[in-house]
Parts: structure tokens; C-alpha cells; sequence
């Protein structure tokens, strides 16, 4: 497994980056064990990616690595590339990876999902399937993200998107609740996400299927081109 540095960037890219290793710093030791249980519909989201033979993966915001080793069981034929701003939760990906035996079809790189250079990093401008597991949320201006994850697919490929709905079907007690929780790890469940995906969509003349889970606690949505 390889890590490319992350470019140089505006004081704001690397302010957040020290957020997001702060943050995680001690949590990536324990993240997926306690993330399970609220992080719904990833898998999901993998089982639909439908990666061609011999394509090639692009996940933005890969933390732990977590659902790049298990897209890489999924499709064996598939090489996969992970990008994400900490330093920290690279650091623990890279370890699974290689714990794994997938350093030969997974490649990292430490980078901004708002703006990153696909070719400079892995040697690649375009990919068959990119894919977002609740990282939106986190991102300040996810909009830029994408914009960005769209730009950097092949003419007939396609974006994943999983994240936090608007909880529009649970009490609002719960709502209320898990705001607050998430609000402790500066995550932001997206009000307009459905929005925003949908007009990239009708930008790019691609199609666009979108799903509430779970009465509206997980959004699934996925835009195709081609």
C-alpha cells in the first residue's frame, strides 16, 4: 500500500485537516467498532457500486478503510483508490490494508475532497465508480466534493453517495438526539444533499436514483453518466 502526500493547500484545507486528526487521533482506534451501529446503508452502497471487470474504484473520504477493503473483497477484479484529509485515519487504513493482503489493488493519498488532483496523486484522471460514505457531512463545502467526484469519472461511470438523511420518518426526540451527538464529532447532516445531488445531475445530463433509509435516517443516492 502507497500514500501520497497531500499538495499544498489554503490555510482553511489545513485547518481542517488538523480538525479532522485531532478528532481522530485516539477515535480511529475504535472507530468502526462503534460507528456499526449508527453508519447505516454502507454496505448497501457497496453491493450497488456493480464495479466492470478490471475496473477501478475511487472512494473520497476512506477513514479507516473500512469500506474500500470490503468493496475490495467484493470486486476482486477491481483496483481501488482511497483519498482523505487525516493523516490519522490513512495511518490506520494503511495498516488494515496491509493486514489484509490488499496493498497490491488499493492505493492512498492524503488530500482535500474539495479539490483534488486525481492524476498527481494515483496516477489516474478518471475512474469507473466514485463512491462517498458519510464524509459529506463532514465536509465543509460538499458541494465542491461533488462537483469534484463527478469530474474525475469515466464518460459511463458512476457516483455513490450514503450519508445522514433528515431523520424525516423517526420522533422528533430522536432527531433531536443525534444531532447533538453528531454535532460532538462536527458532523452536519445535509437538509439540502438531495437537492444539490439531484441539480449536479441535470448539469451533468446524467441520471439520478435516490432512496430514503430507514425512515429517512440514511440517504442513498446514485448519479450515472453515460
Amino acid at each position: 500500500m502507497s500514500t501520497t502526500e497531500l499538495p499544498a493547500s489554503p490555510e482553511f484545507k489545513a485547518n481542517h485537516a488538523e480538525l479532522m486528526d485531532g478528532v481522530y487521533r485516539w477515535q480511529r482506534h475504535i472507530y468502526d467498532l462503534t460507528r456499526k451501529y449508527y453508519l447505516l446503508g454502507r454496505d448497501r452502497l457497496i453491493a450497488g457500486l456493480d464495479v466492470p471487470p478490471g475496473g477501478t474504484v475511487l472512494e473520497l473520504g476512506c477513514g479507516t478503510g473500512r469500506n474500500i477493503i470490503l468493496a475490495a473483497r467484493a470486486y476482486p477484479d477491481a483496483r481501488f483508490f482511497g483519498l482523505d484529509i487525516s493523516a490519522e485515519m490513512l495511518e490506520t487504513a494503511g495498516k488494515a490494508i496491509d493486514r489484509e493482503g490488499l496493498s497490491d489493488r488499493v492505493v492512498l493519498a492524503r488530500g482535500d475532497a474539495t479539490d483534488f488532483a486525481a492524476k498527481a496523486l494515483f496516477g489516474k484522471a478518471s475512474f469507473d465508480r466514485v463512491f462517498v460514505s458519510y464524509s459529506l457531512s463532514m465536509i465543509p463545502g460538499w458541494e465542491k466534493t461533488v462537483s469534484a467526484a463527478l469530474a474525475a469519472l469515466t464518460p459511463t461511470g458512476s457516483l455513490h453517495v450514503v450519508d445522514f438523511g433528515q431523520q424525516e420518518g423517526l420522533p422528533g426526540w430522536f432527531r433531536a438526539l443525534l444531532r447533538g451527538w453528531l454535532k460532538k464529532f462536527h458532523v452536519t447532516p445535509r437538509e439540502s444533499l438531495r437537492d444539490g445531488l439531484e441539480s449536479e445531475a441535470e448539469r451533468a445530463s446524467a441520471t439520478f436514483r435516490f432512496r430514503t433509509l430507514y425512515r429517512g435516517y440514511a440517504w442513498l443516492a446514485v448519479i450515472k453518466l453515460g
